[in-house]
């Protein structure tokens, strides 16, 4: 198979969430476990930190990957889902792996993956570590896809596992309350290896200390480390000062992602800096640390965040798509209205989002275009469009992506403001 036969191969053959949804959710560890199994588990032949989360789990990802490239180490990086290409899952020091690689690993691995009836997560999973292994990776940076405790990375012993936050977001399969989200997402917590929690919260704290316990580890708490005194945006960067709490230190950083919710990530980030750097064989420098937050995205090429497509008007699209990070989007969009003379929002969602409670934390004097991606599992743009109505916004129906931002532009002047998200797949349409 040439690179175009494997990925059609790899999407259609084996089930997706990034085009199904839930339908695509395989839990269990078995298959997985026996597959790195045949590779000679890969995994196993590199130190890992193992990051999970409602939101925020993508940005920290890169950046602490950033971070440790700075610091002199070759880096692996795997997160999900792509926006563009399918290569971008799996990165070798911000390089995306090859296609001939793709190729090579499916066509030599196909009878497995057929036999073991892998998802197409699963899968992905494997290609990374064995890739991993194969290009001398010192230390990765694997993200999981949903959950913690029956995701296909949790097989890893990392020397650190991270939960950034914990929202209500993909209740079908994690459970419909935050306790019962957390639960699954503390599964990731290994014997004698530390949690660091990003964001602590009285409603789920509990849940993640009684299974710490149970393990004999031990739960940190990134915001009793580090605060966040000020943070800016000066230009294409976001400033910002914060403190480490127990001697009063103060870093003056700057970081090449926007938005406001990142200093949240930043302190997740510089938490499990300070941890890697005092209690693991990994040596940080300052100035690595300094460094590797102000390259972040142009290290790893992250894209979608706060991202800045156009000046005049100003375009932003952000791919935030749960209740949990739109209410943080739409908070900075509010903050933002009066330096506008106008706001028009091209925004679509998947069918399994909870629409009622969404829509209803969009800014109501935004001008919106309903849209929808070009995927089965997106909502009608018909459908968005009633409901939203129903909810106070004000706008139109453009069915296709592209004639939605090609419709914000014709309408906007250069004082207006152009906002695109709302899912994953319309951001990925507009890059």
């Amino acid at each position: 198979m040439n690179y175009s036969q494997t990925i059609d191969f790899l999407f259609n053959s084996l089930t997706s969430f990034q085009q199904v949804g839930a339908d695509a959710y395989k839990p269990g560890l078995d298959r997985i476990t026996e597959f790195c199994r045949r590779l000679g588990n890969p995994q196993r032949n590199f130190y890992s930190i193992h990051v999970a989360g409602t939101n925020g789990k993508g940005s920290v990802s890169h950046i602490l990957a950033s971070v440790l490239q700075q610091a002199g180490y070759r880096v692996g990086l795997f997160t999900s889902p792509h926006l563009k290409d399918f290569r971008e899952r799996i990165r070798v020091d911000g390089e995306m792996i090859s296609k001939q690689k793709v190729v090579n690993f499916v066509d030599k691995n196909f009878d497995s993956m057929q036999q073991l009836g892998l998802s197409f997560f699963e899968m992905t999973a494997a290609m990374a570590f064995d890739y991993f292994d194969q290009s001398d990776v010192e230390v990765a940076v694997i993200e999981t896809g949903l959950g913690g405790r029956l995701d296909a990375t949790n097989i890893i012993v990392p020397l650190l596992s991270i939960v950034t936050n914990i929202g209500l977001d993909h209740t079908d399969l994690l459970g419909d309350t935050l306790q019962q989200i957390a639960s699954e997402k503390a599964g990731i917590i290994k014997k004698s290896v530390p949690l660091l929690l990003g964001e602590s919260s009285d409603q789920y704290d509990a849940v993640f200390e009684q299974r710490a316990a149970e393990v004999k580890s031990r739960v940190i708490y990134a915001q009793q480390l580090f605060r966040c005194l000020s943070h800016r945006v000066e230009g294409d960067l976001q400033c910002m000062k914060i403190e480490r709490i127990n001697d009063g230190h103060q870093y003056d950083l700057k970081i090449d992602l926007l938005g406001d919710y990142q200093y949240n990530n930043v302190i997740t980030a510089s938490a499990a800096v300070h941890y890697l750097h005092s209690s693991t064989p990994l040596t940080i420098s300052r100035r690595a640390f300094v460094e590797g937050l102000e390259l972040a995205a142009r290290t790893t090429n992250l894209a979608g965040r706060w991202q800045i497509l156009g000046r005049w008007p100003l375009v932003v699209c952000d791919t935030g798509h749960n209740a949990h990070g739109l209410r943080l989007v739409c908070d900075k969009l509010c903050s933002m209205a009066s330096d506008f003379t106008r706001q028009i929002c091209v925004v679509g969602f998947v069918r399994e989002k909870n629409i009622d409670e969404i829509l209803p934390l969009l800014p109501k004097q935004a001008y919106y275009i309903f849209t929808q991606a070009n995927v089965s599992r997106a909502l009608p743009a018909d459908e968005l469009s009633q409901k939203a109505a129903e909810a106070g916004l004000i706008g139109e129906v453009v069915p296709t992506v592209e004639g939605a931002l090609v419709k914000a532009r014709e309408m906007a002047v250069s004082t207006d403001m152009i906002f695109v998200g709302g899912s994953n797949f319309v951001v990925a349409e507009v890059l």
